[in-house]
């Protein structure tokens, strides 16, 4: 699952489901590098201070993980 999900497009996560699968992506925010969660579909579900953290976040949640540039 994992596998597929790295190399999914951004509509195919969409319609995958938010239940299973959460993307994160490093943004910019007061001159600090984080890491923002959001649901297949956009929806930001939580901020992380770095990549590892956030996929901890998404694993806990027993959701697929997949970075998005």
């Amino acid at each position: 699952m994992q596998v597929r999900a790295r190399t999914m497009t951004g509509a195919e996560l969409r319609d995958w489901g938010m239940k299973e699968v959460a993307y994160f992506r490093t943004i910019t925010h007061e001159g600090a590098t984080l890491v923002a969660i959001h649901a297949a579909d956009g929806t930001p579900v939580g901020i992380a201070e770095d990549e590892d953290s956030a996929v901890d976040a998404i694993l806990e949640q027993d959701m697929v993980p997949t970075f998005l540039q």
